[in-house]
């Protein structure tokens, strides 16, 4: 026979700052959804605005601009304007093992956090992204289908 807070503890899961090994909160501390969707609408916003002014403002041109600046520089930064702006920094999972956000330094352009996650992980989160499924598909962490398949997490910078 099985008790009733068996069932409840495993329907609750695991805190996904727990699965990562992350804080619960401050730097180093997965970024919240409301983040996330406030850097993702001033990224969308500026590509929009270049589209307009450079490219008749065609959809797949603001996509393309979205999706250049985002590969570039999220590989160099590991941020765009819309992350830095909402206090967003994209790490390699594999920079958050046995590292604090205390621990973290700078990054090689002088900005706080983690190095950046470098051009192939960069391409392969990005292209995800703009198909737009796996950025709205979550696993269990909490993170976006495009950051699983790219080992990348969004923490706050």
């Amino acid at each position: 026979m099985t008790r009733r807070e068996d069932m409840g503890s495993w329907l609750e899961g695991t805190p996904p700052s727990r699965r990562l090994d992350l804080p619960a909160q401050g730097r180093g501390s997965m970024a919240s959804v409301p983040r996330r969707l406030v850097g993702l609408a001033i990224d969308w916003g500026l590509a929009s605005l270049i589209s307009y002014a450079f490219l008749d403002y065609h959809p797949l041109a603001s996509l393309a601009v979205f999706g250049v600046s985002t590969w570039v520089l999220v590989a160099t930064l590991g941020h765009t304007i819309g992350h830095r702006v909402a206090g967003i920094q994209v790490v390699r999972v594999v920079d958050l093992a046995g590292t604090s956000a205390r621990d973290a330094g700078t990054t090689s352009a002088g900005a706080p956090g983690w190095p950046a996650p470098g051009p192939v992980l960069a391409f392969t989160r990005t292209a995800l992204l703009c198909l737009g499924i796996p950025a709205a598909v979550w696993d269990s962490s909490g993170r976006g289908l495009h950051d699983v398949a790219a080992a990348t997490v969004p923490v706050r910078a």
